[in-house]
């Protein structure tokens, strides 16, 4: 559902409170006179046929007997009352209701939970539901208050969305002692309708909350949520603390990759891809809340560190090395301006010692001179009681000297010990200067707001293009799959495996299949030795176990006696595994190569997942890995390969030369197509993967499948690229080809709109545009497809693809209604190349279930306006010699 009337919980007119009561303590009374004291300005109507009025205000016996329909409801009854009480205020017009009530697992008819029944009751009205079984809602900026937490949220900017009912009444009592503010304090429960995808697209599109901070015990619709969290994430800092990062226990799996693929590692992936930035711990999440609430806005990683101790600089400069961060140099000026106010033994350099008996007065002169500094972006103030200052005397005077501070300067403090520093805290705390107990919990929090706007211009990079010559044999690995389902086979052979991975363009060592040792040695004499035997069977995982492998054998002789000895050895530690047969291959002759491991498996919430790391029989025992979701193009794989302990390694050292990155990467990205492409493979493991200067090989693999009948890239937690959508088109002797924009095309679609006539700009942008940013590149051609879709026109000119056209389309997160935006270069107008664009856009909206399309059509575009007559747009006339256009797709 989205965020279809979101609105009504988050900014309704009038609440009722479902069960609402005079006692005390109980969650009725609680509710009842939260919402009352936060000053709430609509009417607050309770609901309970047992009183006459409830906290002073006059009760109701039922929902019928209401004098206005309230917009939302909080329902705080017993669970099995809950679908009729549902289904009541949905007729009645009610489109928003928050479920405190827990049980709701509990049966309601034969066959049907109570939950299910609740739903089913909201359902033919639009009812929005949140919980069951949370705290509750409060929106402090009207005075919104539904919950029955134990204090009210302070007014503020932070948005926090929450599944633990308990953690989240902890945070709002510290919260509220530090001065911290929300914007909005939502309480998920159970999350049987919102869920975080839903309350992410909401806040994200509210100016009110310029950060948004998650606990996540869990997550259900894994592609809703990434298309959410990557949205939300764009426009504002968004914080995630995840619980259950250790399993209970090993999960069987048929591969190393499976194995090592562990969920956490699956969560903290997603959480980064989405351009969120993780915490691990609640300390960390505090001190994150503290960064997001009073920090400006980051302009560079720079700091400066001021402190009247050298033992607290020492332990800062440590935390921010360690962390990744970065000390800012002092200029010599601003050195010799310290020096002129400073006592003569202060430390020259950063951290600025000033000395232990520094007042005041000699902390405010230093800052005000940091805060001159232009290579200097944030400053961290630190102080250790002396008899020598009042600490809350040097905390006026910091505040006094920053108060002037220039918008781009962070200032983070720290004053350290316990009850004779708590008032010099209070004054930070009331100013909205971040401020920590320890060193290293300000740079804790200062390195936070680094480390997302590192992942938040990461996200903005521009990938390079895959190799055009990449063209997997789709159909060939699908026969080789759907001939081992036919056979009720869910592992696949060595060979087969590997014709799988020759089909996606992956090197693999040749192998031929034997039956018995004779044959063995008789293929090895036609391969030429030296050469590897392994046992075929499928019922052994891991061959090297069960001593199934035999390397580097010279001759015949050697591979007889190698391929019985593995017989017995099998027939004697495993004596039910079915032996059919061997493999053999020349032995692969790449002295000094890496051995890597490349593997995919399938995570039961965000769907196929791609892992890298350090390979070979150890490969557990070493536990050097990555993993990401798919797809990926060559910039996310590198990204992935420096993330492992062994990227170091490739990158070469003393005499060993770098290993070829691009073919790792490459390799990376087509096992990612192939799992996109083929919905049957369920498991890949390719290990070792052999990579050194001059490529790699698969020396080994390992491929698990199953019948489904599920489509590849609906497996896939981020919607790839629609390759379905390309469309080639002739117009005016000119072959045109229409296909879904990729990140790769930032140059030419750079080139494409800086070409443009004054006018045509004017007509796209509504204004004149001087310059088109990278960021703004970035975000025209990196998008998600599962909420946009820009079509691109392309032709080859002197050799390359160039842009001609674009048509875009922006959906909102109902699918209601989708934005659209077109433009054609000069000297493709008049071939009917707008037309051809419209149409796409129109055809694809329209299959999608968008219900209309609408737009803005400056006055003077004729051409625009004529077109859209065309097709059939409905006209009106807007502001500001504007046309708005809208076309109906239903029907």
């Amino acid at each position: 559902m989205t965020v279809r009337n979101l609105n009504h919980m988050f900014e309704p007119r009038g609440v009722a409170v479902i069960g609402a009561s005079n006692r005390l303590p109980s969650v009725g009374g609680a509710v009842m006179r939260n919402l009352l004291a936060g000053g709430f300005a609509g009417p607050v109507m309770p609901v309970n046929p047992k009183y006459e009025a409830v906290a002073g205000v006059l009760a109701y016996p039922d929902v019928a007997s209401l004098p206005i329909t309230p917009d939302l409801a909080v329902l705080c009854t017993p669970a099995p009352t809950l679908p009729e009480i549902i289904g009541g205020l949905g007729e009645r017009g009610t489109r928003a209701a928050i479920v405190l009530s827990a049980g709701t697992d509990a049966e309601h008819e034969p066959g049907v939970s109570i939950r299910q029944a609740m739903l089913e009751a909201a359902r033919p009205h639009m009812l929005r539901l949140l919980g069951p079984n949370c705290l509750g809602l409060l929106v402090p900026g009207i005075g919104l208050n539904a919950s029955f937490a134990h204090v009210a949220a302070l007014p503020g900017h932070l948005a926090f969305i929450h599944q633990s009912g308990a953690l989240c009444t902890a945070l709002l009592d510290w919260a509220r002692t530090k001065g911290i503010g929300f914007s909005h304090f939502v309480s998920l429960g159970d999350s049987a309708d919102a869920d975080f995808g839903d309350i992410l697209d909401y806040l994200g599109g509210v100016p009110e909350a310029r950060a948004v901070l998650l606990y996540v015990e869990s997550i259900t619709e894994a592609r809703k949520f990434m298309s959410a969290a990557r949205g939300a994430a764009r426009n504002k800092p968004v914080i995630v603390i995840k619980s259950g990062r250790v399993e209970e226990g090993a999960r069987a799996a048929a591969s190393h990759t499976g194995a090592l693929a562990g969920a956490d590692d699956v969560y903290d992936t997603a959480f980064r891809r989405a351009g969120m930035l993780r915490v691990l711990d609640t300390d960390e999440m505090f001190d994150a809340v503290e960064t997001l609430a009073h920090l400006r806005s980051l302009k560079g990683e720079r700091m400066a560190i001021l402190t009247n101790g050298g033992g607290p600089g020492v332990i800062a400069t440590d935390a921010l090395i360690a962390d990744g961060g970065q000390l800012a140099a002092l200029t010599a000026q601003t050195i010799e301006r310290l020096s002129a106010v400073l006592p003569g033994n202060w430390s020259r350099g950063n951290p600025i010692d000033i000395i232990g008996d520094a007042t005041g007065e000699r902390y405010a002169e230093a800052l005000r001179i940091l805060l001159d500094d232009p290579g200097i972006d944030a400053i961290l103030v630190l102080h250790a009681p002396t008899a020598m200052a009042d600490p809350t005397e040097v905390a006026r005077s910091i505040l006094a000297a920053a108060a002037d501070r220039r918008e781009d300067a962070d200032i983070l403090t720290s004053w350290m010990g316990g009850a004779t520093v708590e008032p010099a805290r209070q004054l930070f705390a009331e100013a909205g200067v971040p401020t920590y107990p320890t060193p290293e919990q300000a740079v804790r929090g200062f390195m936070h707001i680094v480390a997302y706007s590192r992942n938040q211009r990461q996200l903005l990079e521009m990938p390079p293009s895959i190799p055009s010559d990449f063209e997997p044999v789709r159909t060939t690995a699908q026969l080789v799959i759907e001939g081992a389902i036919a056979a009720e086979r869910d592992i696949l052979t060595e060979p087969e495996s590997k014709a799988v991975l020759a089909a996606y363009g992956i090197p693999v060592v040749e192998t031929r299949i034997v039956k018995n040792a004779a044959d063995a040695a008789a293929v090895a004499d036609r391969i030429g030795y030296p050469v590897a035997i392994k046992i075929l069977s499928p019922d052994v995982t891991h061959k090297s176990d069960v001593g199934g492998v035999a390397l580097d054998l010279a001759d015949g002789d050697a591979a007889v006696q190698a391929a019985e000895a593995m017989a017995a050895r099998l027939h004697k530690f495993n004596p039910d595994a079915k032996l059919t047969g061997f493999t053999v291959q020349k032995m692969a002759r790449r002295p000094g190569a890496h051995e890597l491991i490349v593997g995919a498996v399938e995570d039961p919430i965000f769907g196929p997942v791609i892992l890298f790391g350090q390979g070979g029989t150890g490969v557990e025992v070493i536990a050097d890995k990555a993993v990401a979701l798919p797809p990926l193009n060559i910039k996310l794989a590198r990204e992935l390969i420096e993330r492992t302990r062994v990227a170091k390694l490739l990158a070469g050292y003393r005499d060993r030369p770098a290993a070829d990155l691009d073919a790792i990467a490459l390799t990376l990205v087509k096992v990612a197509q192939l799992v996109t492409d083929i919905p049957e493979v369920l498991e890949i493991d390719v290990n070792p993967l052999l990579a050194d200067q001059v490529g790699v090989v698969a020396l080994d693999a390992r491929i698990r499948v199953a019948a489904t009948s599920v489509a590849g890239p609906e497996r896939l937690a981020i919607r790839p690229y629609p390759q379905e959508l390309e469309e080639w088109i002739e117009l005016d002797d000119r072959e045109i080809l229409l296909r879904p924009i990729r990140p790769e095309d930032e140059p030419a679609h750079h080139r494409f709109l800086s070409a443009l006539r004054p006018e045509d700009i004017r007509f796209r942008f509504f204004g004149q545009v001087r310059e088109f940013p990278h960021s703004q590149m970035a975000r025209f051609t990196q998008i998600d497809y599962d909420r946009e879709m820009a079509f691109v026109a392309t032709e080859t000119r002197e050799g390359e693809r160039e842009t001609i056209g674009v048509v875009r389309a922006v959906t909102d997160p109902n699918n209601a209604a989708a934005e659209f935006a077109i433009v054609v270069s000069a000297d493709a107008a008049g071939i009917g190349l707008g037309r051809n664009l419209m149409e796409k856009i129109v055809r694809y909206c329209r299959a999608r279930g968008t219900r209309r399309m609408v737009g803005q059509v400056l006055s003077d575009n004729t051409r625009m306006l004529r077109l859209a007559d065309r097709l059939g747009f409905d006209k009106r006339t807007g502001e500001g010699g504007v046309f708005e256009i809208e076309l109906e797709l239903e029907g």
